[in-house]
């Protein structure tokens, strides 16, 4: 009598591996079930490997430390009772693991309510399991979790490339006012200027950016630290290099202009220009963390490319119409001008692309999310080879 797992979950188990998520085995049937659908999975390969229920009791009658290094180094368990898998999940979390339980049965179901995140069977799922657990899977299939998984990132990933692209535009201007009051100048914009600049750059950009489509390195990524904010270290040094780029070039241009002799009105029209210019650029520099916007092609985000061009385009185009002229205070720039501002708005896009690769040069804890070297890579491929080693 066989009952191989299925061709999936092979491969959904490797994707694991290589996402970092530590895969085990609890079950209630006899040690040597245990192994042998373990070694087809490449999770044992000897009866050593799996644990029994009585080994678990002789652990716990030592204590807790006992129990929880029993935990800590197995990876198949055999022969369980529902408490024993409730003190299990407890014990890996207690190591600081995230722990997502999946299951079916009643006996299943003090565990799943334990774990972080509980998974029940939709099919074959008994009523009490689905009452105790956080997601019910419609198709029983394990790689519909890792798919969830990989989802998740993809949205997560997403919802980074928006809050970059609003906090790092939005903290520009506020860069350039406070340069502008801190030297004595007039206002760089007037407030229907700086209303006119959210709206064309960021109006539909943000938007276009929520649907940017997976970077396809997503399960070659650590998991994040629950912990971990929104705002950590790569966020941060993104956020604030272009900040300071943005609004301390458009600044320089400002008072460049009232020092030859423009109006206030004439800098103000070119400065803004000149943050539109940089702000559309800016959406292309949030596609991703890590990989250079000259090998994303633009075609993969529809959305965003039209996005940019309407823009842009309106922008141009209230320069030329003459009653968005007044109520906007623009005007038509030169050719010689035009020529100035895209090559100091193609500076955002070298310091950006600079920034990307320093940091898959050198990866580090700040930067986790813009993914590991090719050693760094290569060793946890070996830890993860290792049955007797829990990762986080």
């Amino acid at each position: 009598m066989s009952d191989p797992p299925r061709p999936e979950a092979r491969r959904a188990l490797a994707a694991c591996r290589r996402a970092g998520i530590v895969v085990g085995v609890l079950t209630g049937d006899h040690p040597l079930t245990a192994l042998a659908v373990a070694r087809d999975l490449g999770l044992a390969e000897h009866a050593g490997q799996v644990c029994s229920g009585a080994e678990l009791d002789a652990a716990a009658a030592r204590g807790v430390q006992d129990f929880d290094a029993l935990c800590a180094r197995s990876r198949v368990f055999a022969r369980v009772e529902p408490e024993q898998k409730l003190r299990i999940v407890q014990s890996l979390q207690r190591g600081g693991h995230f722990v997502a339980v999946t299951g079916d049965g009643v006996n299943d179901a003090p565990a799943l309510r334990a774990a972080q995140v509980g998974v029940a069977m939709g099919w074959r799922g008994t009523d009490v399991a689905r009452e105790a657990s956080d997601i019910v899977l419609t198709d029983d299939n394990f790689a519909s979790i890792v798919a969830g998984v990989e989802e998740g990132r993809i949205a997560y990933a997403n919802v980074r490339k928006v809050i970059f692209l609003l906090v790092s535009t939005g903290a520009a201007e506020i860069v350039l006012f406070g340069l502008a009051l801190a030297a004595g100048l007039p206002l760089p914009l007037l407030a229907v200027q700086l209303l006119w600049l959210n709206l064309v750059t960021n109006g539909v950009q943000d938007v276009a950016l929520a649907f940017e489509p997976a970077e396809g390195s997503e399960l070659d990524q650590p998991p994040r630290p629950p912990q971990e904010g929104i705002f950590n270290r790569l966020m941060l040094e993104r956020v604030l290099l272009s900040a300071l780029l943005i609004g301390g070039g458009a600044f320089w241009l400002y008072q460049r202009l009232l020092g030859l002799g423009d109006s206030v009105e004439e800098a103000r029209n070119v400065t803004l220009l000149l943050l539109v210019l940089f702000e559309n650029v800016q959406a292309f520099n949030s596609r991703s963390e890590t990989l250079s916007a000259c090998t994303q092609h633009p075609l993969h985000n529809p959305f965003l490319l039209l996005g940019v061009l309407a823009a842009q385009g309106l922008h141009i185009g209230a320069m030329y119409t003459p009653g968005l002229q007044r109520l906007l205070g623009l005007a038509p720039v030169s050719a010689a001008h035009w020529g100035e501002l895209l090559v100091a708005a193609s500076t955002l896009l070298l310091l950006s692309e600079a920034h990307k690769a320093w940091m898959r040069r050198f990866p580090r804890s700040g930067g986790r999310r813009g993914g590991a070297g090719p050693r760094t890579r290569a060793r946890r491929r070996a830890r993860s080879r290792d049955p007797g080693e829990l990762r986080r």
